[in-house]
């Protein structure tokens, strides 16, 4: 099953719902034997990164985190869960993230109406059409952004962005005043800043290539 990791941070519930409309097998929960035992980790959220962060320690699950994205398990953080997989962030003071992507979550520019809300369009920096699943039987899935043409739109609520220190990080990326990654992802490690679960047959689109890459869904 996949796995979406309960940490009290919002939109959890709106994500498992979209992921078994498409007939994967979800569990909320926040049991760090169950995240262990799953084949695929979500980590959505709304709300504060320095909040996330205590909340995740409170329920001491970021070893557990690490270990499955250490090990390739295949990974998706949605806008809050995404900022967190950063060093750090500069919300609200400066706060120490996940780490797993080098690079941190910053403010946008002044003069810009706060927050980035509502529909806006992605472009692919990179191709993640096929990925390879199994070596020995030659399996092929497709990426996160399997039949996503570029200029779709997606609904988008946030105040910062991610800022990765290199651009090999980089899947799409988003224009609002400036450009910035609105996908990030290397292996099966995946960060998304706007709403799949918000975004109409997109957003259940990306949501299904994810299911598809962790094996949940053909």
């Amino acid at each position: 099953m996949i796995a979406i990791i309960d940490y009290k941070m919002g939109n959890v519930r709106s994500v498992a719902k979209a992921l078994e409309s498409l007939g994967a097998k979800v569990e909320l929960t926040a049991s760090k034997t169950k995240l262990a035992k799953a084949k695929a980790l979500v980590l959505p959220g709304v709300g504060a990164f320095a909040a996330g962060m205590k909340n995740l320690q409170k329920l001491k699950l970021i070893p557990e985190i690490k270990k499955a994205i250490a090990q390739d398990k295949p990974f998706l953080g949605i806008c809050l869960g995404q900022q967190l997989l950063f060093s750090q962030s500069y919300e609200h003071g400066k706060h120490k993230g996940l780490d797993i992507i080098p690079g941190e979550v910053v403010m946008f520019k002044p003069g810009l109406k706060i927050p980035h809300m509502g529909w806006n369009t992605i472009t692919q920096v990179k191709s993640k059409k096929l990925k390879v699943k199994n070596e020995k039987q030659k399996i092929f899935v497709p990426g996160i952004l399997e039949g996503i043409p570029d200029d779709s739109y997606f609904y988008f609520v946030h105040s910062y962005y991610v800022k990765p220190l290199s651009r090999k990080w980089i899947i799409a990326t988003t224009e609002y005043g400036q450009k910035f990654a609105s996908i990030v992802g290397q292996g099966n490690t995946f960060g998304i800043q706007f709403h799949p679960e918000k975004s109409s047959d997109m957003g259940l689109k990306i949501l299904k290539n994810f299911c598809r890459i962790c094996g949940e869904l053909e």
